[in-house]
């Protein structure tokens, strides 16, 4: 394997998004992860439509570059095989409540005795502490207590859903690859491992960023349609015509003027540049009639020529067909399992020193059960008698 992180390699013990999605963006710069599986409560993922053949089409992508090997952890002698993983395996993704892997003597403080440079990473949704530490939750759980779902939205229809898991990825994924890759750089200087807690709602309140700074030195708390960038001006999505929608998000001046010059009213400019909320709200009602003099496809033939800041709302067809995300390469098809060639979104990270490998897409459970353990002194006999004792498939 090649990529910038060649040489990690990576326990996953993870399922569905939040760690599985993690360990896809390490596998892809180049980190060697193999999935731990349980045969009896197989990942949800890979029963998730659409299928193509016998895949699902999001178990293959966010599984990609990973072998896979299926392991009871409730019988000693899978522990046992875990434990014999870790001699070479120096890092460790887990994605269970707290308490479950120490119930399962998989945990960071039994673990790391005997190897101290393991980094031992946990996501759950409310972190291995405090109040809430035990209690069950999703993407819409973590936004709400966090606060970002009480200014996401409109004042008329309240908080809104996104179309995409924003704590799970941008809380969990992204910040235990940042946590992880910390962890790395620490131990090359001290030689010490780690225990890194991910809790996807703190990694949600801490993406108010902005909106989070400013409350906390005095500034009321955000509300729905109140601010620069969820409502509370110009910056916006507008309807066409025909019912398709463009986003406008022309805060500048000089992108301002071509907004307003391109509407055919440049008068608009001063109104535009005025943040009173009487005033943001009636240049809002005639942007809103203007955008429907034309059809999706007239504004954005006229937008495509300024540079503005408005851009299309695009579907997902649309964008695969879109020259810049083809130029950026960023389609690729990848082998599974049974031969066909998966057509995936691929990573958006580029380096200009190694090219990203797309050697597999997310494999059958216990694919690599055999190759693994063999490598590890099991011979066919010793794997025989664990699979009819039920601890690997």
């Amino acid at each position: 394997m090649s990529g910038p992180l060649s040489g990690l390699k990576i326990l996953d013990f993870s399922t569905l998004l939040p760690g599985p999605y993690a360990t896809q963006l390490l596998a892809d710069m180049g980190a060697q992860v193999l999935r731990i599986e349980s045969p009896t409560r197989p990942d949800l993922l890979r029963f998730a439509p659409p299928m193509v053949g016998d895949i699902s089409a999001g178990h293959g992508s966010i599984n990609r570059n990973k072998q896979c090997i299926a392991l009871d952890l409730k019988q000693p002698a899978s522990i046992e095989i875990v434990k014999k993983l870790l001699q070479e395996y120096d890092i460790v993704l887990e994605q269970f409540r707290p308490g479950v892997m120490q119930r399962l003597g998989l945990d960071y403080n039994t673990l790391s005795a005997d190897k101290p440079e393991l980094i031992y990473c946990s996501i759950t949704g409310y972190g291995q502490t405090g109040p809430l530490k035990n209690r069950a939750g999703h993407d819409i759980n973590y936004l709400a207590l966090a606060g970002l779902a009480s200014y996401s939205g409109r004042k008329e229809t309240g908080p809104i859903l996104s179309g995409t898991q924003i704590a799970d990825i941008a809380g969990g994924t992204h910040h235990a690859v940042m946590g992880i890759l910390a962890a790395v750089i620490e131990r090359s200087n001290s030689g010490k491992g780690q225990h890194i807690d991910i809790s996807m709602s703190d990694a949600a309140l801490a993406l108010s960023a902005t909106a989070g700074a400013a409350h906390l030195a005095g500034d009321k708390a955000p509300e729905l349609s109140g601010t620069m960038l969820n409502g509370g001006i110009f910056y916006d999505f507008y309807e066409t015509a025909d019912g398709r929608h463009l986003s406008v998000g022309s805060l500048e001046p000089q992108f301002c003027k071509q907004l307003c010059e391109a509407m055919g009213q440049p008068e608009w400019f001063e109104r535009a540049m005025n943040y009173n909320p009487e005033v943001q709200a009636e240049l809002k009602q005639d942007l809103i009639a203007a955008f429907k003099q034309k059809t999706f496809a007239e504004w954005s033939e006229i937008f495509a020529a300024l540079d503005a800041c408005v851009e299309p709302v695009l579907s997902l067809d649309e964008t695969e067909q879109h020259p810049h995300f083809q130029e950026r390469g960023m389609y690729i098809e990848v082998d599974a399992a049974d031969g066909q060639r998966l057509r995936q979104v691929a990573s958006p990270i580029k380096f200009s020193g190694s090219q990203t490998e797309y050697r597999n897409a997310g494999l059958p459970i216990g694919a690599n059960t055999d190759e693994v353990l063999g490598q590890l002194g099991y011979d066919a006999d010793s794997l025989a008698q664990l699979r009819e004792s039920g601890a690997i498939a």
